[in-house]
This record gives C-alpha cells, sequence and structure tokens, in this order.
C-alpha cells in the first residue's frame, strides 16, 4: 500500500515528517510517497541517520505556509506539496494522503482536487477525543464554521460509520450538541437537524447532548457545526492539559505525597497517555472521494507515524466507500 504524504507540511517539517515516514514503513508494513523539496528531505534524512527505504520522494518546489489564504494558496501555489500530493491522490496514485499543513488549505485542496462524495456539501474534520467511557469521535471540530441542517445529518451518518469500521462499535450511537436535550432546543438549523437525524435510519441517534456530558464517551459521535466543534476541542484539550498539571502538583506537595505517587506512578502513565493527541495523530477529512487525513500542525514524528497507521486503516477498512453507499442511500430517501 502507497500512501503520499506531505513533507512539507507542520511547524516540524521535513525532519519529524520523515522520521515518522520511516518509523511508519518498518511498523506498519506499507510504502510512503514523501512530497516536498527534495534535497531538504534527503539532507534531514542523511544528518539524522534516516532510512528512506520504501520512501519514494517526489520533488515539490513551493510550501503552502499556514499564513496563506487557502483559496489562493491551493489555485496558485501548484508547485506546493500539497497541491501536488492531492493531485496525485486524485490520480490514484496513492491510496490515502497525510498532511500536518494549514487545515484551510486542506480542506480546500482535497473538495477541489480530490472531490467531495454525493451528499456531501462540504467535508468535515473527524476528530478522536478519549473520554472517561470510551473514546468518542466529535465532528466537525473546525472545518465548516456554519452548517446548514442536511450538513449536520450527513456528518452524522459518515461518523457513525467511522466509528463502526475504526472501532467495531456495531451500533454507534449518535448526538448533537446542543444547549438542551429537548427537540425544540437550539437554532433553527439545529431544530431542523434533529428532525432529520431523527428520520434517519443509517443512525442510532439518541437526540441533542449537552455539552457536559460529552467528556464521559456514553455517545460515540457528537455531531456539530465547526465552530462549536472547535471550541469544545480547544476547551478539552486545555482542561486535560490543566488536570494532569494539577494531580502533578498534588503528589508533589509533601514526602507523602510523594511516596503515594510512586504507588500510582504506573496508573498516572497511563492516564497521560489516554490524553495524548499524538497517539491518534490525524483525524479524518470527512465526505472527500479518498482518505485524506489532516495532522496536527506541531506533530512530531510518533503523531505522523500515527496519522499513517490511520490512513491504513481507513483504507484497508474501506471507509470512504462505505460511506458513499450510505450517503447515496440517505440521498434517495431525502428526494
Amino acid at each position: 500500500m502507497k500512501i503520499i504524504l506531505d513533507a512539507m507540511g507542520g511547524d516540524n517539517a521535513p525532519l519529524e515528517i520523515i522520521k515518522g515516514a520511516a518509523l511508519a514503513v518498518k511498523e506498519y508494513g506499507i510504502e510512503v510517497i514523501a512530497v516536498g523539496r527534495e534535497a531538504d528531505i534527503k539532507k534531514a534524512a542523511q544528518e539524522n541517520d534516516i532510512s528512506l527505504d520504501k520512501i519514494q520522494i517526489v520533488n515539490a518546489d513551493e510550501t503552502i505556509e499556514m499564513c496563506d489564504e487557502p483559496t489562493s494558496a491551493i489555485r496558485h501555489k501548484k508547485n506546493s506539496s500539497m497541491v501536488i500530493g492531492l493531485n496525485m491522490l486524485a490520480k490514484g496514485e496513492g491510496a490515502a494522503f497525510v498532511s500536518a499543513g494549514s487545515t484551510g488549505a486542506l480542506l480546500v485542496g482535497a473538495t477541489l482536487i480530490a472531490k467531495r462524495l454525493k451528499g456531501v456539501k462540504r467535508p468535515a474534520i473527524g476528530t478522536v477525543i478519549p473520554g472517561t467511557k470510551s473514546p468518542y469521535l466529535l465532528l466537525d471540530a473546525g472545518a465548516n464554521v456554519e452548517c446548514r441542517p442536511e450538513m449536520l445529518d450527513a456528518f452524522a451518518t459518515m461518523g457513525s460509520i467511522y466509528m463502526n469500521k475504526i472501532f467495531d462499535i456495531k451500533a454507534p450511537t449518535v448526538g448533537l450538541v446542543n444547549n438542551g436535550t429537548e427537540e425544540s432546543k437550539g437554532t433553527p438549523a439545529y431544530v431542523e437537524a434533529h428532525a432529520l437525524m431523527k428520520k434517519n435510519d443509517k443512525i442510532n441517534f439518541v437526540g441533542n447532548v449537552e455539552p457536559k456530558t460529552i467528556p464521559t464517551g456514553e455517545v460515540d459521535v457528537i455531531v456539530c457545526d465547526g465552530f462549536t466543534g472547535n471550541v469544545i476541542l480547544k476547551l478539552t484539550e486545555g482542561l486535560a492539559k490543566s488536570l494532569v498539571g494539577e494531580i502533578k502538583k498534588v503528589f508533589m506537595k509533601n514526602l507523602g505525597t510523594k511516596i503515594a505517587a510512586l504507588l500510582v506512578k504506573d496508573g498516572m502513565k497511563e492516564f497521560k497517555a489516554s490524553l495524548d493527541a499524538d497517539e491518534h495523530g490525524g483525524a479524518l477529512m470527512m465526505g472527500v472521494t479518498a482518505p485524506v487525513i489532516k495532522a496536527h500542525g506541531s506533530s512530531n514524528a510518533k503523531a505522523i507515524k500515527n496519522a499513517l497507521r490511520q490512513a491504513k486503516i481507513c483504507v484497508d477498512k474501506d471507509v470512504v466507500n462505505t460511506m458513499k453507499q450510505a450517503l447515496a442511500a440517505v440521498c434517495e430517501e431525502q428526494e
């Protein structure tokens, strides 16, 4: 399996990107097509003793920066690593595409170059977040600030399939974020989205869910617009980091608490690991005709390795094609 990798995307490119690619090749038995400035990639590999075995380099002279206007960057930086990589994906030269570059540019590029699935107005970013009961999927996590009701309904269908395929959940529960559980709660768009999702027989819809219940993970798929989702995501990340810090302070108070810390050391390591975003590596851009994985802009080698793992799993489990079939069925029912 060949997976295309944007070697110049992200804050730590190309070194951490190439490190992650080498780890993924070794652990997952995949081949990687690294797109970026060839001289820079080879230099980083040579200086850091990174094997390029099963890593093919495709030269790209330009790089899309985080500060670039997304649509303009995709249209004018034709020789950028992201545009070349997405064009290769569209031509079937790789099974999936992974990038830690600009989220906005990747969204525009995936939409214009790789194209959308039928029934999807705009792709959404699905982010897996650890919950007290089990991990849950949040979408949209930031791609679309405003969403029409039919978009939220499509997100629900795609999210349900993702959790079924990736986490082997037979009938994932789906909830719509709102300020109350009553069907009449929320804006007109959310009330209409609730009605659509209630009629959608492709999902196990449990109704509206309040933000206070999200962290438990009792609902497998959390649906909302990208503005709300990004706020939830960043608040969750901030609270998790703060919580770990406060627990550490408690254990460092005195000799007794330090001894207690030694007794629960392994448990705390597991707890901290469960909150580590690098373990998931990246988020699937749902609604595109082929797997596109968005890795965090600050991704290290571990995160890139796991983003490539996510891409491989999505291909192996035929996630995109399953979404395509389900969305087509929903469209027929709504016509």
